[in-house]
């Protein structure tokens, strides 16, 4: 069987791609098995980030439609659980995730890519949430597109199944970087994230998640506590000391 996903770990940047071309990388079982494979390598690895790419014309094309209407009456154990995992993972993992799209992305691709911290797509780049065209909704995947664009930014979208475009998706917050060069705007977010320190750089994906969801009080305590147990901890003396000396830090778990 050909593999459908390949993962490599270099430099501490684990890069996770989608290959599965005669579909247009659509997310049948096999390829979610191996996402997970990929997952789980980055994790084992402890990568500072993870870049989630394609091969082919198109990022993703969503459900595997031929493969779901072969098993009609075995929808358990064709994708959903594994796809809701797959985008948990995404959205839950300490480490930075990015999403390389240089192709169209329809369905359930616009969930996958959603569930990643940053979004770069080619301005080339188009979308469509055609879900109801074939009688379903966006249902799984509506739970990271809303919680990164308002309802009724992409209620057109959702309820149509209206093709739209990288200006309009980075207008809404659906992606975060429209470029002409996407390999070179990951590699400059890379870099980003390499400079910063290991345990700064979890910490703040983790309250980039959780702080919207708090009381206002409750989250100025818990993120005083948080700044001064940082300030107090060993990366942020190897940073300071650096600044002051004019120099870049050399984090402790940085790899070359």
């Amino acid at each position: 069987m050909t593999d459908l996903v390949r993962t490599v770990v270099d430099g501490g940047i684990a890069t996770i791609t989608l290959d599965s071309q005669h579909n247009r990388n659509a997310l049948s079982r096999q390829l979610l098995t191996e996402l997970h494979a990929g997952i789980d390598a980055a994790e084992a690895a402890n990568a500072r980030a993870i870049v989630l790419r394609h091969e082919g014309s198109a990022f993703c094309a969503g459900a595997d439609l031929k493969e779901r209407a072969a098993a009609a009456d075995d929808v358990p154990d064709i994708g959903p659980n594994q796809m809701v995992s797959a985008l948990q993972r995404l959205m839950d993992t300490e480490r930075p995730t990015i999403a390389a799209v240089n192709g169209a992305v329809r369905a359930g691709g616009i969930g996958l890519m959603a569930s990643c911290d940053l979004v770069v797509v080619n301005s080339s780049t188009t979308f469509a949430l055609t879900e109801v065209r074939i009688g379903v909704a966006a249902a799984i995947i509506s739970v990271p597109i809303l919680r990164r664009v308002p309802a009724g930014k992409i209620a057109a979208a959702m309820l149509t199944g209206e093709q739209f475009d990288a200006a309009e998706a980075r207008s809404i917050g659906l992606v975060t970087h429209v470029t002409d060069d996407v390999d070179a705007t990951v590699q400059s977010l890379i870099d980003g994230v390499r400079a910063g320190a290991p345990r700064a750089v979890r910490e703040t994906k983790a309250l980039l998640n959780r702080v919207p969801t708090m009381d206002r009080d409750n989250a100025f305590d818990e993120m005083g506590r948080l700044s001064d147990e940082l300030f107090r901890g060993p990366e942020a003396h190897i940073g300071m000391q650096a600044f002051k000396e004019k120099r870049l830090p050399i984090w402790s778990d940085e790899r070359n």
